[in-house]
């Protein structure tokens, strides 16, 4: 994710109270209605309408291509609203790795219809993640979480802070305390962005340690399990251990039957390097 990739709101009430009652000194605060965009800030109509609409729908996407835990949230809606956004998430699951700009376009036409629900915020923040829009991601996963408090999304939320030049926020996220009770998976690739916090910070000793401390020796052939491998490769190169770093990204290669990763295209090069 972090490496191969690039590698809330003001609070209630703030600016005006709640209820609308007057402020001391007997002057109501404005309304919303009060409260316009300029007329360049403001979206057109057809601008808004194009994203409701969503980009075209494939005709043999039905949405009964969805995770049944996903397609069950989903049941609280209209039968036909709930169709329609069942299509749409579809389409961006089916999208999302070839063509991932696409795949947010669908998220967002099922935001438009179905926003307060943490499944349709949760899928449109991964694909803004997966097209590169990481203020938008993040914007997206903050909203699932504060809706079902779930912590899965945490890795990539620090990487989106890692893209946004904020790598401190994203090493104050993978402190987060939820992290302890990650699956390996989850817990790998919040190491791997914590570390790539550590390298944006010009830390390169302790991005190595915080590799270090994760199971790069599990004898899992599981992508996760490649993909620290080849991190530590990555740092390691970076560090200048030229050597050390060839031994790690052939380790890498030797899991790697996915090909994942271009590991034995770099240890190539280090190798011609070497010679």
């Amino acid at each position: 994710m972090a490496e191969q990739r690039r590698q809330g709101g003001p609070a209630r009430g703030k600016g005006r109270p709640q209820g609308g009652r007057p402020q001391q000194g007997g002057k109501r605060p404005p309304r919303d209605r009060d409260w316009k965009r300029p007329a360049d800030k403001q979206e057109s109509r057809s601008e808004a309408q194009a994203r409701y609409d969503g980009p075209p729908l494939p005709e043999d996407v039905t949405g009964k291509e969805l995770d049944r835990a996903v397609a069950g949230q989903l049941k609280g809606l209209p039968e036909k609203l709930a169709n329609r956004v069942a299509r749409h998430l579809a389409a961006a699951g089916l999208l999302i790795d070839d063509d991932p700009e696409t795949a947010y376009q669908h998220t967002l036409a099922a935001r438009a219809r179905a926003s307060r629900l943490a499944v349709v915020r949760e899928a449109t923040g991964e694909a803004a993640y997966a097209a590169g829009h990481y203020a938008e991601a993040l914007a997206e996963l903050r909203a699932a979480k504060r809706m079902n408090g779930a912590t899965a999304y945490l890795p990539i939320m620090a990487d989106c802070h890692r893209a946004l030049g904020q790598p401190e926020q994203a090493l104050k996220l993978a402190k987060s305390p939820g992290v302890a009770n990650f699956s390996s998976e989850a817990k790998a690739e919040m190491t791997i962005v914590e570390a790539g916090a550590r390298r944006d910070l010009g830390q390169l000793d302790a991005a190595l340690r915080t590799l270090e401390l994760a199971p790069l020796n599990s004898k899992s052939r599981e992508p996760w399990v490649v993909r620290l491998r080849y991190a530590y490769a990555d740092t390691l190169e970076a560090a200048g251990r030229t050597q050390d770093a060839l031994e790690w990204f052939h380790r890498t290669e030797a899991i790697d039957a996915e090909e994942i990763t271009d590991a034995g295209g770099r240890a190539a090069t280090l190798e011609r390097a070497l010679d």
